[in-house]
């Protein structure tokens, strides 16, 4: 299973995550879109993001958090080499 061991924030929706894969990416999250990321457009709210290690993956203080996988898709969606892993997810269809 995928975790989340690491997660920084770097500036506007970005946050370098690193994976209990050895994996170290940068996911550019300015995409959230739904009630509960409502509150997350506020970049100081964003940027308090922290990894709860039950959960292993990110949380934020107002309960919004994201599948480990959708991290890795966001951070990782441009390396070939991981296309179809991404389409067995469900991320890309093509």
């Amino acid at each position: 299973m995928l975790h989340i061991t690491h997660a920084e924030y770097l500036e506007d929706y970005r946050v370098k995550i690193t994976f209990n894969d050895g994996k170290i990416g940068i996911a550019d999250l300015n995409c959230l879109t739904g009630e509960i990321f409502e509150a997350l457009k506020d970049k100081r709210i964003f940027s308090e993001l922290k990894v709860d290690k039950e959960l292993d993956t990110i949380v934020w203080p107002n309960g919004a958090d994201l599948a480990p996988e959708y991290l890795y898709f966001q951070a990782f969606k441009d390396a070939p080499e991981l296309k179809d892993q991404f389409k067995k997810w469900g991320y890309i269809t093509d």
